[in-house]
């Protein structure tokens, strides 16, 4: 049965994705965040390119601090933004 997922995009990479937000569908397979990025990157260089070094990035799953290897699970939503430092 697929699931639908919605994606949320924070600071540069709404800017370069020119989005803030949307829904994908997750088919079989898609169980972890790292699957989510794995299919987004094959939709284009685009995607590719913000997602080459995801070390550079954070997520988040329904608002919960998550890692790639973190399972999607009955999530809702997942957050995608580069780390915030203060100063």
């Amino acid at each position: 049965m697929d699931r639908s997922l919605d994606i949320v995009y924070f600071a540069w990479v709404r800017e370069r994705l020119g989005v803030d937000q949307e829904q994908v569908k997750l088919g079989d397979g898609i169980e972890t965040i790292s699957d989510v990025l794995n299919m987004l990157v094959a939709r284009g260089d685009v995607y590719a390119d913000i997602f080459a070094d995801i070390a550079k990035l954070r997520f988040a799953l329904d608002q919960d601090y998550g890692v790639p290897a973190s399972p999607i699970g009955s999530a809702q939503e997942l957050a995608i933004f580069p780390p915030v430092t203060g100063g």
